[in-house]
């Protein structure tokens, strides 16, 4: 009877087995075939609307938005197919997928696919609105005296001028738009949140973490240490920018407003030192400069260059941006420069993720054919950007003596961690805004902003003044939900800065390093950051990349304590 009960035994078990393997087998074929359709539809529409976001981007043009918000509506139809995700989803659950690059591809397609799942109109209702706030934002120029000014116009009035009423005037001039845009995008937050709430989720802000693999507490909980870690330090760094200031405009330290700190929002560092890096980039050709450095780093860009549309003229987009428009390949730039460190550093920046787009492994399935999250192409282009404050970085690129250079290093350096303490408060208000938009649109926007922006930036509020100042940012209509990336690729970009000066160049002082003419600087990333594209998990790649998770310290080593 033992004998007979235990053959039963290993034949209902053999049968299982069976029946499990077969069923994973099925499962595995059927999202095969699944993907195989996927793709045949998305890429070619993937490329298209690429190239006429593109288009649109450099002309300005109606039409060409309106080709550009035609095309996401065809993808959108293909992510709301409610028939597709219903499969999707079975296959998630039969929890029957064994390969891992297959499962990885579930996970992303699922995601992409959940986030689609409402009614076709309302996507592409909310296409049609961001496609037309994009060209309000686009085609705005703020009217000084009666002239209007580009934004590095209106940047260098900013930057340069020393009469509180001409630069009063000048950003209240830029936070027009916010009136232009204010109803439009208050109505697109609340489409936003319709659309989540349909999917199960308490606002958009909630799921677009979630769908993008982040978790919303363990985002917050970074926030607020980052908090703690750099308001001390911050703060000291404020008080010395209002005496510097004070004495600069000729004013009290408390009549410092917000149009007093030399950019529209205080984002950027002002300038406290007595350091003028413009003067090195000065006649100098900044495409020349991004594709000699990239070559010496192992990563030639000299392809992306010539894709890209880098000089300032009307009807332009007047920001910057890298695009991958097919994932084969075809990356471009879009700049305004201008022969100075700010636009050389938003160069360096724009083809950091440039390189990381272009060597992604080509072999890997067109759904992981991208960076391992938003925020890890952002650490790239932030490790790299910084580069255009760094001493020896300028001498190895610009050629200057070694006496010049001795002479700007402390400056520099102390510029370096100006710019990413004021940075981080910054990114504080806009994370933190955000979070609080889409929790309760209905809310004072207004006050809550400036609420934000004097507790975290420490900036004066203008008395009396009630205007939707919030929405002269335009990340918060055209890239929701993106703002807390940068910062997080801040982190990541200090986390590399370390490992690659220890690990890779074998040496022992960040300082000291220029990164430039490393050719193994750059094997490194393409294998150990760029190829594994979103195969793996973000924090698994930076686990692997760098023997440790994400992890806030090595920003605070390098910026918070002097």
């Amino acid at each position: 009877m033992k004998k007979q009960y235990l053959l039963i035994v290993l034949l209902l078990t053999a049968m299982i087995y069976n029946n499990g393997c077969k069923n994973s087998n099925n499962m595995e074929q059927k999202l095969i075939d699944f993907i195989k359709q996927h793709d045949a539809k998305t890429i070619p529409l993937f490329k298209e609307a690429g190239i006429a976001a593109w288009d649109a981007a450099i002309s300005g043009k109606p039409e060409d938005f309106k080709k550009e918000e035609d095309l996401n509506m065809k993808i959108n139809a293909i992510f709301s197919d409610k028939t597709a995700f219903k499969t999707l989803k079975e296959i998630k659950e039969s929890n029957a997928i064994n390969d891992k690059m297959l499962k990885r591809e579930l996970e992303i397609l699922y995601n992409h696919y959940l986030g689609a799942q409402v009614d076709t109109s309302k996507l592409n209702a909310v296409t049609k609105l961001q496609t037309q706030i994009e060209q309000k934002y686009g085609n705005f120029r703020a009217e000084v005296n009666g002239k209007q000014l580009s934004d590095n116009q209106l940047e260098e009035v900013l930057k340069t001028s020393v009469d509180s009423k001409e630069l009063k005037d000048a950003w209240l001039a830029h936070k027009k738009i916010g009136n232009v845009v204010k109803d439009d995008l208050i109505k697109l937050v609340k489409m936003r949140n319709e659309i989540a709430k349909e999917l199960g989720f308490n606002n958009y802000h909630e799921m677009s973490l979630k769908l993008d693999e982040q978790d919303p507490k363990e985002i917050e909980k970074i926030f607020d240490e980052l908090d703690s870690l750099t308001h001390s330090s911050f703060a000291d760094l404020k008080n010395e920018i209002d005496e510097n200031f004070a004495k600069r405009y000729s004013v009290n330290k408390s009549d410092l407003m917000p149009w007093h700190y030399q950019n529209r929002f205080f984002q950027e560092a002002p300038k406290l030192y007595d350091i003028d890096l413009d003067k090195y980039f000065a006649g100098k050709d900044l495409a020349e400069l991004t594709k000699v450095f990239y070559k010496g780093v192992g990563m030639p860009c000299g392809d992306i260059i010539k894709h890209s549309d880098l000089e300032e003229r009307k009807g332009k987009n007047q920001h910057a941006f890298c695009t991958d428009i097919d994932h084969e390949g075809d990356v471009r730039v879009l700049c305004n420069i201008k022969p100075n460190a700010e636009w050389m550093g938003t160069m360096l920046h724009e083809f950091g993720h440039g390189v990381y787009f272009k060597y992604l492994d080509k072999a890997t399935p067109f759904t992981l054919r991208e960076p391992a999250h938003t925020f890890t192409t952002e650490a790239i282009a932030m490790f790299f950007g910084r580069l255009s404050s760094n001493p020896e970085w300028i001498q190895t690129m610009t050629g200057i003596s070694n006496e010049e250079k001795a002479k700007i290093a402390d400056n520099c350096h102390k510029k370096l961690r100006l710019d990413q303490l004021v940075f981080s408060r910054w990114a504080q208000v806009m994370y933190r805004f955000e979070k609080a938009m889409y929790e309760n649109p209905d809310q004072d926007l207004n006050k809550l902003w400036w609420d934000l922006v004097e507790k975290y930036q420490m900036l004066k509020r203008p008395a009396d003044r009630n205007e939707p100042d919030w929405a002269s940012k335009i990340h918060l209509a055209l890239y929701p939900c993106y703002y807390h990336n940068y910062l997080l690729g801040e982190l990541m970009a200090s986390q590399l800065s370390y490992y690659i000066t220890e690990k890779v160049l074998k040496q022992t002082d960040l300082k000291a390093q220029s990164f430039a003419k490393n050719p193994e600087i750059g094997k490194y990333l393409i294998d150990k950051v760029f190829k594994p594209g979103r195969t793996l998990y973000w924090n698994d790649m930076i686990e692997l990349a760098t023997g440790e998770k994400l992890t806030a310290k090595y920003y605070a080593r390098q910026f918070v304590t002097k």
